[in-house]
């Protein structure tokens, strides 16, 4: 049997790098089937339309994570069930949302690691506005395309670079 890779503890990154990380407020929630991400940043801004997010969870992801800034908007969701399996599909490391997901009875069964501020049944809009892969800025921490984002039942980090223990 193959043992699987897992992620370096947050912790421990915080640990032996933390004059090199920006540290996020704890503000998320975890709704995924699995519980830690790491992978280069690439980022949705949106208000309360997923286009833009669908259309990046339908590229090769690559083993990146998919920051999406929605403002921390409550009043729909930026991500259900069928966006989370586009994940999967695709390879992607996982998704932090500064808003809402929806269907989080099923994206918890499922191998995807997701970070919201909450749940919420309406869908968005879909109009296909937003920006794709722009620096944006959100728990007190600057998320820049191709930064590298860590995250785990302890937080969420952000390096400039890759980061390994030694």
């Amino acid at each position: 049997m193959e043992e699987e890779l897992r992620m370096t503890p947050v912790t421990d990154l915080c640990d032996e790098f933390s004059d090199k990380l920006q540290i996020a407020e704890p503000i998320f929630t975890d709704f995924g089937g699995t519980l830690d991400f790491a992978g280069p940043i690439s980022t949705v801004k949106c208000f309360e339309d997923n286009s833009l997010v669908r259309a990046a969870l339908e590229e090769p992801g690559e083993g990146r994570v998919l920051v999406v800034d929605g403002g921390a908007s409550d009043r729909c969701a930026l991500l259900g069930d069928n966006l989370a399996q586009l994940a999967i599909d695709n390879e992607w490391a996982g998704i932090l949302v500064y808003g809402c997901i929806r269907d989080s009875a099923e994206i918890s069964q499922m191998g995807v690691t997701v970070k919201a501020l909450n749940a919420h049944p309406k869908k968005s809009n879909k109009k296909n506005q937003g920006e794709r892969d722009v620096p944006v800025r959100f728990a007190g921490v600057s998320f820049m395309p191709g930064d590298w984002v860590y995250a785990d039942l302890d937080g969420v980090v952000v390096s400039a670079s890759e980061l390994s223990l030694s």
